[in-house]
């Protein structure tokens, strides 16, 4: 019996050793291959584009008209904009692109939340929450425009 316990404990020794953190400490190779003004404008600024161009109503000569999507098509549209959106506040936190290590981080993060938010809204059809989640991808790219930007007229 005492063999039998001395097999057990090197076996559950063995077992549990081997659930510990395999990962050794390397770094990621990240690549970047966009300057931060060409991530804005090129990736970015499009995709928060069409959540804007799908929120909220315009008046025209003719009368007001409604910008929420129609169809199932323009809602995956915005669905999928949407998470450009949110993992492209993934992106700038990558090295390369981050500028700071907390103000840039809180402002990434809360692009993130803000078309997660409008990602569910186009998942939930819901216009009014579409406008909401459009006007938090607003305040989120105001805020750190007038804090990172010499000029935040753009």
């Amino acid at each position: 019996m005492k063999f039998f316990d001395n097999r057990m404990m090197c076996l559950l020794i063995t077992f549990f050793a081997g659930c510990g953190d395999t990962q050794q400490n390397t770094q990621v190779p990240f690549k970047n291959t966009l300057s931060m003004h060409e991530m804005m404008t090129w990736y970015l600024e499009p995709a928060a584009d069409v959540i804007w161009d799908s929120a909220g109503f315009v008046i025209t000569e003719s009368g007001e008209v409604d910008l929420q999507p129609t169809t199932q098509e323009g809602w995956d549209n915005v669905r999928n904009n949407a998470t450009v959106v949110a993992e492209a506040g993934n992106l700038l936190m990558m090295p390369g692109l981050a500028v700071d290590a907390v103000d840039w981080q809180d402002y990434s993060v809360g692009l993130i939340d803000a078309a997660v938010n409008a990602r569910q809204a186009a998942m939930n059809k819901d216009a009014d929450a579409l406008f909401e989640a459009g006007g938090q991808i607003y305040n989120v790219c105001r805020a750190c425009h007038n804090r990172y930007m010499m000029d935040s007229s753009d």
